[in-house]
């Protein structure tokens, strides 16, 4: 826990005062990054919690076509992290084009905002890699450019203080073991795109998950 608390300073003193992070690590976390080649990125399961003012001016079809298209502006922004950290030389592991993991997906016939009905080891096999992130995330403020342009534009640019939650898990799919979860609360400002947000949330953990150095 000692070691945490430097992290959870910056971040509050950066991102307000609301923050808080939890991490697990598998004890035998290192043999499973030995034995992974590629990580596939899932898209997460979004949800925008928007003030009841803010709903009014959606259909609940809207907010979740909203969720959806963010769910892809994340898994972009942490593709996109994930190759600066290779071409580093910090990252251990391959990482699958997100093109290339949805497009699999569909072709099977599955829904890429909708797995839960299979084990980690079965979307391992279709996907071809050894460990695939999947996980939630929750705002009260879109990070997708195109949803926050067009919120911002029914609400005058005004929002309620930017919140975010994002729970992440890297999970083996030779024997579907949990070997990385990693829980991030924050409150305050996000940047502007779904880029920025996932640099602010992958910054410190970078430095204690085990597929990097």
């Amino acid at each position: 826990m000692k070691n945490l608390l430097p992290c959870i300073f910056i971040f509050s003193f950066i991102f307000g005062i609301n923050a808080q992070t939890k991490l697990y690590v598998h004890k035998d976390a290192d043999t499973y990054v030995a034995n992974t080649k590629t990580i596939a990125i899932l898209p997460l399961k979004v949800q925008v919690k928007l003030r009841p003012k803010e709903l009014k001016d959606f259909t609940p079809e809207q907010i979740i076509e909203m969720g959806k298209n963010e769910a892809l502006d994340i898994q972009k922004g942490m593709h996109s992290w994930f190759l600066t950290r290779k071409k580093r030389g910090s990252l251990l592991v391959d990482v699958q084009n997100p093109t290339r993991t949805n497009a699999i997906l569909k072709k099977n016939g599955i829904d890429i905002h909708s797995y839960d009905e299979y084990l980690p080891s079965e979307l391992g096999e279709i996907l071809g890699v050894e460990t695939i992130i999947t996980g939630s995330y929750e705002t009260n403020k879109p990070m997708s450019n195109g949803a926050a342009i067009g919120l911002a534009v029914l609400t005058g640019g005004m929002f309620a203080t930017n919140t975010a939650t994002m729970n992440m898990d890297f999970t083996s799919t030779t024997d579907d073991e949990l070997v990385v979860n990693y829980l991030k609360k924050i409150k305050g400002s996000l940047g502007s795109d779904a880029q920025d947000l996932i640099n602010v949330l992958m910054r410190k953990v970078s430095r204690r998950i085990p597929y990097t150095k």
